[in-house]
């Protein structure tokens, strides 16, 4: 009994030292700064590749630039037409980035019949690229954020954005003093943990992590909401469940 006493106690003051700890760091990660990012009033651009995407995976991001006091921009490469919804779906992302602080002039969404809203497509990363580079000389952009090679839901869209971006990166063709921050995938477990993630996502390497405050995520919840073409039962679970929701972590090129 005494035996299983002390090791009560070691777990007890572990489980206190880990919460106080995440805690700690969690504070850290809320305030308005982040080490290696552009500083305050930068023009910063987020590529996406639906309608959706900007709340589905990058809310905290954009949140979180936005304490930073970034001045942010969208380029979203499809109109999200795979179901024939592509004007219902342009209204929504207007009305999502209005509540996540996306003026919409500074929202650009690209009807082209290069880059359909189809998973079974891989868009031309070279021609990608050419459409990026456009928006970012035009922009005066300083920070592009988008997906990682894995594109989070392994959308193949979503993964010719990031060929896109180390296309520009490899040839040298981004503007001097613009760099890249990629949106880490993670493992399915990891995907669904929600806040549980976060020790995780606090040990593991990452050059930028966001997390949400009660409020953000409230916010980011109504951003969601206003996708209500998408919000099938399990995207609904989505929202309550994936730690996108609440945490980004976030890798330079």
């Amino acid at each position: 009994m005494e035996v299983a006493a002390q090791l009560l106690c070691l777990a007890a003051a572990v489980l206190v030292w880990g919460v106080l700890w995440v805690w700690g760091s969690w504070e850290r990660m809320t305030r308005p700064e982040q080490a290696g990012l552009p500083g305050g009033g930068s023009r910063t651009l987020l590529v996406t590749a639906h309608p959706d995407d900007e709340a589905m995976f990058f809310a905290p991001t954009i949140l979180g630039l936005a304490r930073l006091r970034h001045q942010l921009f969208l380029l979203c490469f499809s109109a999200g037409n795979y179901y024939n919804q592509g004007e219902i779906r342009k209204k929504e992302l207007l009305q999502s980035c209005d509540v996540l602080g996306i003026p919409p002039s500074n929202v650009m969404i690209i009807e082209n019949r290069d880059f359909p809203d189809d998973p079974d497509v891989r868009w031309d990363p070279d021609r990608a690229a050419d459409v990026l580079l456009q928006h970012v000389e035009a922009n005066g952009i300083k920070l592009v954020v988008t997906f990682d090679e894995g594109g989070v839901s392994g959308h193949s869209n979503h993964v010719a954005l990031n060929a896109a971006v180390r296309t520009l990166q490899a040839e040298g063709k981004l503007p001097k003093g613009c760099s890249v921050l990629t949106l880490q995938s993670v493992n399915l477990l990891r995907k669904y943990l929600c806040l549980l993630d976060l020790p995780c996502s606090l040990l593991l390497a990452r050059d930028a992590l966001f997390v949400l405050t009660q409020r953000e995520a409230a916010q980011a919840q109504r951003a969601m909401s206003c996708h209500r073409s998408q919000l099938l039962w399990f995207r609904r679970l989505y929202m309550l469940f994936s730690r996108y929701m609440r945490i980004n972590s976030l890798n330079f090129l």
